[in-house]
Formats: C-alpha cells, sequence, structure tokens
C-alpha cells in the first residue's frame, strides 16, 4: 500500500521538531508508546530508518530530513481541506493575551495558520505583561493566556522552558560600559532576577531607560544606548544577543506557560492550543 498514514506523520514531525518522543506525545494527544510504535510502521512501511534514537534529542537521519517538507506539506492541505468544508461550524471569538516580549516568533505563525484553517473565527489578540494577564484571565476577560513565569501556578501547562539572554543592538558597546546601562519595562518580571544576577557578580549597573511601553525599550536598546533580556530566540530580529565573553552574568530561565478556559479546551480553542505548542516548542 503506498499510502502515507497521516496520524503518523503528525506524529513524526512533532519528534522531527521537538527532539523528543516524549514531548511529540504531549502534542498530538497519545501515549508515548502510541508514537513509538506509529513511526516503527512508517519506517517499516518506508524501508528507511527516519530517527537516529542514539543520542538525545532524537535527530533525523537523511530520510527524515528528506519526509519533514513533504509531511508538512501534506498535512498542511490535509487540515486546509478539513477546516475549509467544515468551518461553517466554528465562529465566534477568542480572545488570546501575550506577554509583550514572548510575541515573537512563535505567535503570528499560529495565527497565520489558525486563521487558515478556521477563517471565521476572530482572534483578538491582547498584549500585556505576565500579572495583568493572569488577572484578566482570573476575571474571565480573556479565554487563553501566555506567560512567562519562573515556576507552574494550578492550570498552567508548560510549553517550554528558555533562558534569559542578554540583547543588544548588532555590533554595539552598550554591553561594555560600566556601569552597564540597563532598558527595562516597569512591569517585567525579568527586571528583578536581572538586577540580583548583576549584585551577585560585583558589576555596576544604572537603569538608564524606564517605560511602561516595550517599543520604547526595543527603540532604546536598537539606538545603543542600553542593553535589554529577552527569552533566548524571543528577541525582535533586527537586535542580537550579546556574544560571550562580555563578562555578563549568567541569567535564570523561565517557563513560557499556557492557560485556557475549560471552553478552550476543545474545539477551535483546542486547535490554537496545538499550534502555539508546536511554535513555542520549535524553539
Amino acid at each position: 500500500m503506498r499510502t502515507f498514514d497521516l496520524a503518523a506523520l503528525r506524529s513524526f514531525l512533532a519528534v522531527a521538531e521537538t527532539g523528543s518522543v516524549t514531548r511529540a506525545a504531549a502534542m498530538v494527544n497519545l501515549t508515548q508508546s502510541a508514537v513509538s510504535m506509529q513511526l516503527r510502521r512508517l519506517e517499516d512501511a518506508l524501508g528507511v530508518a527516519l530517527l537516529d534514537r542514539r543520542g538525545r534529542p532524537v535527530s533525523l537521519t537523511a530520510e527524515g530530513e528528506q519526509l519533514v517538507g513533504y509531511a508538512r506539506r501534506m498535512l498542511a492541505l490535509n487540515d486546509e481541506a478539513w477546516a475549509r468544508l467544515t468551518d461553517k461550524a466554528f465562529e465566534g471569538e477568542i480572545v488570546l493575551g501575550v506577554p509583550h516580549d514572548i510575541v515573537y516568533p512563535a505567535v503570528p505563525g499560529a495565527l497565520h495558520a489558525f486563521a487558515t484553517g478556521y477563517p471565521r473565527v476572530k482572534v483578538n489578540l491582547v498584549s500585556s505583561h505576565t500579572q495583568r494577564l493572569k488577572a484578566m484571565f482570573a476575571a474571565g476577560d480573556v479565554d487563553l493566556i501566555l506567560t512567562t513565569e519562573v515556576g507552574d501556578d494550578p492550570g498552567a501547562e508548560r510549553l517550554t522552558r528558555l533562558p534569559l539572554v542578554w540583547v543588544g543592538a548588532p555590533g554595539g558597546g552598550a554591553c561594555r560600559t560600566r556601569p552597564l546601562r540597563l532598558a527595562f519595562e516597569y512591569q517585567t518580571l525579568f527586571r528583578r532576577p536581572v538586577i540580583e544576577a548583576l549584585e551577585r557578580a560585583g558589576m555596576p549597573w544604572e537603569m538608564a531607560v524606564e517605560s511602561e511601553a516595550t517599543q520604547t525599550i526595543e527603540v532604546s536598546v536598537t539606538a545603543d544606548l542600553a542593553v535589554h533580556v529577552w527569552l533566548k530566540g524571543t528577541h525582535p530580529p533586527h537586535l542580537e544577543p550579546i556574544p560571550p565573553g562580555s563578562e555578563l552574568p549568567e541569567l535564570p530561565a523561565f517557563n513560557v506557560n499556557l492557560y485556557r478556559t475549560e471552553a478552550m479546551r476543545h474545539g477551535v480553542g483546542d486547535a490554537l492550543s496545538k499550534l502555539l505548542r508546536t511554535g513555542f516548542a520549535a524553539l
């Protein structure tokens, strides 16, 4: 039989994107053994090994790398056709809350894919800091929120855990100034751990730029007036991580958590959640 099992392809793609059968199983809502069995059947049907399971994370063989592109296109076409033929059942609005500093790069791709699959569902994006988003969620003003937190509160689903990294202007010199010039929003949870790390390292610093607006911080760092921090892989494309050797101290890691109402655990809410999972797992 020369027909691909789409469910097996979906599991294979999840493993390819996360590097882990365990994380892939959580993404596709199957047990780890079920995903492993799907992958074995897929390899047996093709007569080639798709995964190199000797290391951690799991890596792709040359044949597996070839299949990834085909799998993405086949699943995208399948999902688009399914959504187009059933979209009359899905209408309404979802309010999604995302912290300013993790909008990129995962959220735009997830929203684009969701709009393609569910064109009659409106997504209202609210961008703020974690404390305000959690207050809005508790008040019932948002349906799903992403947060950046040290731990996991009740109801949280951890999408990934990423270290904070120092970020500055490309080729800039602000990272070498002493006292180190910082730019931070008033409400960000990253501010206190950064100051504590600098104090432990005995490095002098000053808060050169403070604002309620992320755009102000971003402009200041772009102008090389100060440095800032982002979770690894989430900084704006016109800025860059400060390379090792700058003497800046190592920073802690934070969780990116997902909270959703009970209604968002089914139907279109669950579909949007899966896209967000995939986007952040890729980081």
